[in-house]
């Protein structure tokens, strides 16, 4: 978004830089063919520049409503400059064709008596137009940022959650695990109990054995020494 409106910041801006110096310099060493031959460059070049305001004008209503309001701003001061520019060129057509004395900065309705209270109005204009261009570069380079930091901060979430989704998984096996080992535990501990009570169904049949041994001896010995 805010890239596509640079580019045309960009060509906007060397348009009214080609056309500034169309009447700056150009027309003052200029006269008959060579004067209408530029003046009608610089027409067309306002009429490019125009198309690429109608274009910005367009891409504006994409932006944030932070931000509109300022580019708006700076849009309308861009209108009023080419606008500036294109009288400056209507006057400068209809001017006679041997005058080499046209001010690229007069108006065609202003009298030469205001000629320098206008070209002072031009250069506060220009300065205005100048740092509105720097807090848009500015704002550009906010937007530019706060895009950046959003998709590292996306990237860092899918990180986050790959790691977690690995750690369910390890989570998952771990449990499925100790499960196995309690069933192991559990049979190991009925084989126990299975042989613990044999054991003592053993020990009680040896020693009832031995008992019987021991009263048969008795009653053997007691027979033979009566």
């Amino acid at each position: 978004m805010s890239e596509l409106y640079e580019s045309y910041a960009s060509d906007l801006s060397q348009l009214r830089d080609s056309i500034t110096s169309k009447l700056e310099n150009e027309l003052g060493s200029q006269s008959g063919e060579a004067r209408k031959s530029t003046l009608r460059r610089a027409a067309m070049e306002v009429e490019e520049a125009e198309e690429v305001l109608s274009q910005m004008e367009i891409e504006i209503q994409s932006f944030p409503q932070s931000v509109r309001s300022n580019y708006s701003l700076q849009l309308r001061a861009s209108k009023a400059d080419v606008e500036r520019l294109s009288k400056q060129i209507r006057a400068a057509l209809a001017a006679p064709s041997g005058s080499k004395s046209f001010d690229p900065f007069a108006d065609p309705s202003t009298s030469p008596s205001d000629l320098e209270s206008q070209s002072d109005n031009a250069n506060s204009q220009r300065q205005r137009l100048l740092q509105g261009t720097a807090t848009l570069e500015d704002s550009s380079r906010r937007l530019q940022d706060s895009n950046r930091l959003a998709l590292e901060t996306e990237d860092l979430g899918n990180d986050i959650l790959r790691d977690l989704r690995s750690q369910r998984e390890q989570i998952e096996n771990t449990r499925d695990t100790l499960r196995q080992a309690d069933s192991n535990i559990d049979r190991s501990s009925k084989t126990l109990t299975k042989m613990i009570r044999r054991a003592k169904q053993q020990k009680l049949v040896t020693i009832g054995i031995i008992t019987v041994l021991v009263l048969l001896i008795l009653l053997i010995l007691y027979s033979k020494f009566r």
